[in-house]
Formats: structure tokens, C-alpha cells, sequence
């Protein structure tokens, strides 16, 4: 009888990388628990939170069966912050609110870098509210347990400083002999430059974008802190394992700005090892040629190692950039989303613009039209693109989403057979749904069990009410199906006790194994996920059955019964040996099975009437 007690044992995959993976769609195509019929009130909602130092830039990172000496075998939740402190949470247990490691990064007697810092320089600078040490969103290593982050500080003897930092995942230590001053320089007589070179400014520059780990080399981008000239749209290179500097890339090497930021999205890359970035608001060209490869501000980037720098193998400059440039209109906010098994790329401009691009010829520039494959304006002088994009493969449909500031969330089907989106038939949530406003838009992700439609949803973030670009505003998560985003299911505010406090600009939502993880500028990272008494979207009054939460289990599960009853439980393995038993539960108790091996077995109820048998899989 046992045998036929068979239950696929699914891995749940980790979330190492800003926005999910290397093409940046924001896609966990691995959740098995959260779907369309249970995230809704009373089901789904904020389950547990986690206090921290300072508001939270970086979007939260998870890796799963981490090895954390004392503790053993743990989910990791990890969360950095612009006091530039790491934190080690556990990530399911609500009854571990302490981190198993934290560490702050900034250097013996010193700090993180202020805002105040450059409002010295160019004047009131409120794009941040006070410390801006950890911003950009970390990268892990699964196979070497390393955490790279970037964390800029102040020390009276040293000035400003930014440092390359490579953490023990178990442990929160400094490894490979980091951290590494970052204090790159290029050959170049653009702005800033002394005696033809131009070297970082650890201040002026601003480290917003995810980091990205190809090919061993961790690959870090900078912007500016509010066009605090001079600066340039720097990409630099260390390796993983010496931290070693390898690769130097200056997008401006002849002139001014070009900053490499993306609303915070990471260098997306290709299963070939080439990298794609969008570069703001710069010089274009050199010598009166806008064509010139020199300097390549307002353009879309595909970069390949080339010796100690990258080359450009090709690239896309809008006809209309001296526009964009004199309106401060950067090209490339939402960063550049890859289609996944094509050669098709995405992205857009603070002109309202959005564009689908060859891969392998963007379309370089053109000074009467644009050479592109599509264009979609969104028709609005105040849809700035300020946001970010995301990916769903469905059954029948593929989509890409994007909710800009001002305008209403749009999901574009995407038609495989003739690589072009069909703009006809765009998905629009235009019902009562208030979006955001100001210049400030929405940060999306998804989540589904593989290309199952009734488990698709797109999660949303942006602020509640009000201008996030230069004022710290309340949040609001929302989640719609991710198939008809007409359809909003579910949204924070329909339960005081759901309200996530507020918003942090410029971030996505991380969902993994049942739980949707959410930054906040509220020094603390909120958690959502099923209540304890629901599994599948149904109520414990309407169910005559165990409910048996999670499934899979890992540190703790809870059983709810239809009694006021004590009873007993037996862990089964499938050779019928019983491995671990447990007298007088009440329904709805934690009960903790941290001890108790990875694998399928079979639970054993007996109450005082009844027994049942139910299918289990812890993964400890």
C-alpha cells in the first residue's frame, strides 16, 4: 500500500540574481504552493516580517539548503541595506526573527556615504533620504557559497571609498582576500579626465544596477548620484575567485555622463557570454559622427570581453537623442529584458517609448527614422518608463509586462512564430486599478509551476499614493493573473494587517516556495505567503481533511483539524519504519522536523475517532 504513495518531489530553484536570472525577466517558473485560486483575502497575506538597520535598496536574494554551522540546513533570505549591512534570515521560519549572521561592511571608524554627502557638491539631493551604502542588488554564488556586493563608504582618512566585498554565505565572513578597492581608470580626455586619463570617483558614482556573475567574473555597472558632473557610465570586471580586476569599460571615454543605472535591473547576458546594458543621458559619437563607437550615450549595448575591456558588437541610438538629451529623457530605464530562446530584446526611454530590438543588429542610428523591429509609444508625455519589465511563458500566450508611471499596466502577447509582439491585442488593466503616479512607475515579477496558466501570477510594487522619485512614500503590493491582468486577485491594502509600510523605489518582488519576499524603505523586509489554516486556496470550515502546511516542509509544519481535540502523529518512511512520532498535537500547532532526513513519507493522524494517511515531503 505504500508504494502507491507517489509524490513527484519538485526542486525548488533559488533566486540569486536582481529580477530572477541573466535574461532579467523577473520569472520563478518553479512555485509550486502559490497559484491564482489561493493568493486572495483571508487565504494570502502577510505572514511574517524582519527588522533591519536602514531602508532596503537591494532586492532580497534566496538560496535554499544553505549549511549555516549550528543550525544546520536552512533557507536564506538574504537582505543588504544602505547602512551597508548584510543580513542572513532565516526564510520560512517565523519563529527565528533574529538573523543567523549580519555584518556591516563599512571600513574600521567609518560610514556609509549620505546623501548630504553629495548635496555639498550639487546641491539638495533627495533621489535618496539618507544613507546610500548598499544599493545596488548583490550576486550569489551557489558553487563557491559567495555573496559579491558593492558598498560605498566614508572614513576621515581616506575620503570616499567604494569596495568590492565577497561574503561566506554560511558564515557572513570576508572571503578571497576582499574586499577590493575599487579605484578603476581608462585612457580617455572626457569630462573629469587629467592628463588623458579618467579615473573613478568613488563619490560622484553611483552603483545602482544588480551585479552580474558570467563566466567568473563579477561585473558591476555605475551611473551618477543626480548628474553630479563629472561622471561617465563605467562597467568593471573582477574575478570571482581572486577578486582580481579584469575587465575596465567607460561608456564616455571621450566625453561626458552616459550612466549605466536601469532602475536598478542587472546587465542582462546571453547563454553565449555576451552582455547587453542601456546607457542614459551622454555623449553620443565623436567627431560629429553619432555613428562613432567612441562614446555611446543614449543607446542600447551588446558587449563581449574583448582583452582588458568589451567590445561593442552592436548597439541602437534613437534618431530623436539630441531631444532626449536636452530633456533629460534617458534611454534605457527599465534596463533590457531578453526574451528567453530568442534573439529578441526589449526595453525603453523616459520619452514613453518602449522598443523590441534584434540581438544580433539593433539597428544602430539612423538620424530620420529608427531601425528597430517595433515600436510602442505609450502615449503619454508623463510615462517615463521609470520601472521595470517581466516575462511570462504561458501555455497558450507569452507576455511581457510593463506598468510605467501614470499610465495603466499593459501585458504585450508575445508571438513566437514571427518574433514580433502583437500590439492588437495587448492585455490593459484600465478598470479601478490606481496605479503609480509622479515619476516614479511599478516594479513587476511572476511566479507559476513551470507554464501552468492557473498559477501564473505578476506581482506588482510601486507606491501607494504620491511621487516616489524624490520623497519616501507607503507601499502597495498588488498580484494579478499573470494570463489576464485585467484581473487584479489580490492587493495589500485590503487588509490593514497586509500593509508592507513603505515603498522601495526601483525594486522587485522575490517569490520562492510559497512566499513573496518585499524590500521596504520601513527598515524591514516584509514576508507574505498562505495562512497557517488554508492550503489551496480552500477555508479549514470546508475542508473535512487534514491540512497539512507546507508541502513540501522543511524546519516546521502545521496539521489543522476540524477539533478542539488533541492528537497523534507518526512520520512513515516508504519501507513502512516509522522514523519519528508526536503525541498530544492540536490543530494548527507548530510542529518542528528539522530532525527528520529529505525525502517522501507518509503521516499518520489518529484522533480519537478517526485516522488518516497523507502524503509528505520534507527537504532538510
Amino acid at each position: 500500500m505504500l508504494l502507491i504513495f507517489s509524490l513527484p518531489c519538485a526542486a525548488q530553484t533559488n533566486v540569486l540574481t536582481q529580477h530572477n536570472d541573466k535574461n532579467r525577466t523577473g520569472w520563478y517558473s518553479h512555485e509550486k504552493i502559490l497559484t491564482t485560486g489561493n493568493v486572495k483575502i483571508k487565504s494570502f497575506g502577510m505572514i511574517f516580517s524582519r527588522s533591519v538597520d536602514d531602508q532596503i535598496y537591494a532586492q532580497p536574494l534566496v538560496m535554499n539548503n544553505v549549511d549555516i554551522p549550528g543550525a544546520g540546513k536552512k533557507n536564506i533570505c538574504f537582505v543588504a541595506t544602505v547602512n551597508n549591512t548584510v543580513y542572513a534570515f532565516d526564510a520560512d521560519d517565523i519563529n527565528t526573527p533574529a538573523p543567523y549572521w549580519k555584518i556591516n561592511v563599512s571600513p574600521a571608524g567609518g560610514r556609509a556615504a549620505k546623501n548630504t554627502d553629495i548635496g555639498s557638491l550639487c546641491g539638495t539631493y533627495n533621489d535618496f533620504s539618507g544613507n546610500m551604502g548598499i544599493v545596488g542588488t548583490p550576486v550569489i554564488d551557489s558553487l563557491t557559497n559567495t555573496l559579491y556586493v558593492v558598498a560605498k563608504s566614508y572614513t576621515t582618512s581616506s575620503g570616499f571609498q567604494q569596495f568590492l566585498h565577497a561574503i561566506d554565505i554560511t558564515t557572513g565572513s570576508e572571503k578571497n582576500g576582499g574586499p577590493v578597492l575599487i579605484s578603476p581608470q581608462i585612457a580617455g580626455t572626457g569630462s573629469g579626465s587629467i592628463g588623458g586619463i579618467i579615473k573613478f570617483d568613488a563619490l560622484k558614482q553611483n552603483q545602482r544596477s544588480g551585479l552580474l556573475l558570467l563566466n567568473g567574473i563579477v561585473y558591476i555597472t555605475w551611473a551618477s548620484h543626480g548628474d553630479c558632473d563629472p561622471y561617465h557610465g563605467w562597467i568593471v570586471g573582477y574575478d570571482k575567485q581572486t577578486l582580481s580586476l579584469k575587465i575596465v569599460f567607460n561608456s564616455t571615454p571621450q566625453g561626458e555622463k552616459g550612466g549605466i543605472w536601469m532602475a536598478g535591473a542587472g546587465i542582462a547576458a546571453d547563454e553565449n557570454g555576451n552582455m547587453y546594458v542601456s546607457v542614459g543621458n551622454g555623449t553620443v559619437g565623436f567627431n560629429g559622427n553619432p555613428s562613432d563607437l567612441t562614446n555611446r550615450g543614449e543607446s542600447a549595448l551588446k558587449l563581449s570581453p574583448s582583452g582588458s575591456t568589451l567590445s561593442i558588437n552592436t548597439f541602437f541610438t534613437p534618431y530623436n537623442y539630441s531631444a532626449l538629451e536636452a530633456s533629460d529623457l534617458d534611454f534605457g530605464t527599465p534596463g533590457i529584458l531578453l526574451i528567453p530562446k530568442t534573439n529578441r530584446a526589449f526595453t525603453g526611454a523616459k520619452d514613453g517609448n518602449l522598443y523590441l530590438l534584434n540581438r544580433d543588429d539593433m539597428g544602430g542610428y539612423n538620424s530620420g527614422f529608427n531601425q528597430v523591429l517595433q515600436t510602442f509609444n505609450q502615449n503619454s508625455s508623463d510615462a517615463h518608463n521609470l520601472s521595470s519589465l517581466a516575462y511570462y511563458g504561458g501555455t497558450n500566450n507569452e507576455y511581457v509586462y510593463t506598468w510605467s508611471d501614470n499610465v495603466t499596466l499593459k501585458a504585450f502577447p508575445f508571438i513566437r512564430s514571427s518574433g514580433l509582439f502583437d500590439f492588437s491585442n495587448i492585455k490593459v488593466n484600465a478598470a479601478s486599478v490606481q496605479g503609480p503616479v509622479g515619476y516614479n512607475g511599478a516594479f513587476l515579477s511572476v511566479s507559476s509551476d513551470r507554464a501552468i496558466d492557473s498559477t501564473a501570477v505578476l506581482w506588482v510594487s510601486h507606491a501607494a499614493s504620491g511621487n516616489a522619485n524624490q520623497m519616501t512614500r507607503p507601499g502597495i503590493l498588488r498580484a494579478f493573473k499573470a494570463g489576464d491582468v485585467t484581473q487584479e486577485i489580490w492587493n495589500s491594502s485590503l487588509n490593514t494587517s497586509d500593509n508592507p509600510g513603505n515603498y522601495s523605489k526601483f525594486n522587485c518582488p522575490t517569490i520562492i516556495n510559497g512566499k513573496v519576499y518585499l524590500a521596504t524603505f520601513s527598515n524591514k523586509l516584509v514576508v507574505y505567503g498562505l495562512r497557517k489554516n488554508v492550503v489551496t486556496g480552500l477555508e479549514r470550515s470546508s475542508i473535512e481533511e487534514p491540512i497539512i502546511f507546507p508541502n513540501p516542509a522543511k524546519t516546521t509544519l502545521t496539521i489543522t483539524l476540524r477539533t478542539d481535540q488533541s492528537f497523534d502523529i507518526k512520520i512513515i518512511d516508504l519501507n513502512g519504519t516509522e522514523v519519528h512520532s508526536y503525541y498530544g498535537i492540536h490543530s494548527g500547532e507548530d510542529i518542528h522536523i528539522s530532525s527528520i532526513a529529505s525525502g517522501m513519507y507518509l503521516i499518520k493522524i489518529t484522533t480519537s475517532t478517526k485516522v488518516f494517511f497523507e502524503k509528505i515531503i520534507f527537504i532538510n
